[in-house]
């Protein structure tokens, strides 16, 4: 680990098939982005450990899991089978501390959460935060109160000089949506303003009028494992990797950001996930 930290964020799509399959190809692909840290949604149980677990221990990582919800036979609908879900952060030590935050609105068998865990850098202990909330089209209301939850928790953890901090994640909203451009620093939410940078959006530019299909799409038509569930409408932007404002020393410069995990195999062309991931470089050394 140098004077950058690498982070990627991916929702994983919990255990549906092909499973196998996709955790090898999420190997492959995370071998190869190297990250020090990968944030995930959308994890759960195996016969052993956990698919956060499946995903670690060949990448030679540790990873720690935290359940957020568990549900019922049929819960989702008739022939669903009872299950649990959570998040996870892999890291190439142990974390140094972890916490979860159980975020507002919870709901039978759909409870959301942000977990942080400090990691040992270069640069000296970070935090980094994963979370995956509500996601429903109409959630934007209960989604308004989870990331004005998260915001508070982040910034008890927050000084004028402490280190960034990195917060990552399944938002389940687009860019101009209120509860991301609360997070950006560009509308009130509960009486309260806070700033995140936009990691993807340092370095891109959202399209405007006229300028073709969208950059940075992470909920694709173009990746098979949406279509079942095209009601939630494709092509959006959902997926963040968000650093808290950049330092005068230059800690919290976002040196690189690109959608990632996009590449399909086999003749069924399947991807790792139904979501793609982000990776992003995040200056962590000041400059002297």
């Amino acid at each position: 680990m140098g004077q950058n930290l690498r982070v990627v964020t991916l929702n994983f799509w919990g255990t549906e098939p092909p499973l196998e399959r996709r955790v090898a190809l999420a190997v492959k692909q995370l071998r190869a982005l190297a990250p020090d840290v990968v944030c995930l949604q959308e994890v759960q149980p195996l016969d052993h450990g956990t698919t956060a677990d499946a995903l670690a221990a060949p990448l030679g990582m540790h990873a720690h899991y935290a359940k957020a919800c568990e549900w019922a036979d049929g819960a989702w609908g008739p022939g669903s089978k009872a299950g649990e879900q959570g998040l996870a952060i892999l890291s190439r030590a142990p974390l140094l501390d972890n916490r979860v935050l159980a975020l507002p609105d919870p709901r039978d068998g759909d409870i959301r959460i942000l977990l942080s865990g400090q990691v040992a850098t270069s640069g000296g202990p970070i935090w980094v935060h994963t979370t995956h909330l509500h996601y429903k089209l109409d959630d934007g209301v209960a989604r308004e109160r989870q990331v004005c939850a998260i915001d508070a928790a982040i910034r008890a953890e927050r000084t004028n000089d402490s280190a960034p901090q990195i917060l990552c994640g399944d938002f389940n909203a687009t860019p101009d949506s209120d509860e991301i451009r609360f997070l950006r620093g560009l509308t009130t939410l509960e009486g309260r303003r806070t700033h995140f940078q936009d990691a993807w959006l340092r370095l891109h530019r959202e399209p405007g009028p006229g300028d073709g299909p969208a950059e940075g799409i992470t909920w694709s038509s173009e990746n098979r494992h949406t279509r079942p569930l095209r009601s939630l409408d494709l092509d959006r932007r959902i997926d963040y990797v968000l650093v808290t404002s950049r330092k005068k020393d230059g800690r919290g410069t976002v040196a690189d950001c690109r959608v990632v995990m996009t590449e399909r195999e086999g003749t069924d062309e399947i991807c790792a996930s139904d979501h793609y991931g982000v990776v992003a470089d995040i200056q962590i050394v000041a400059t002297t």
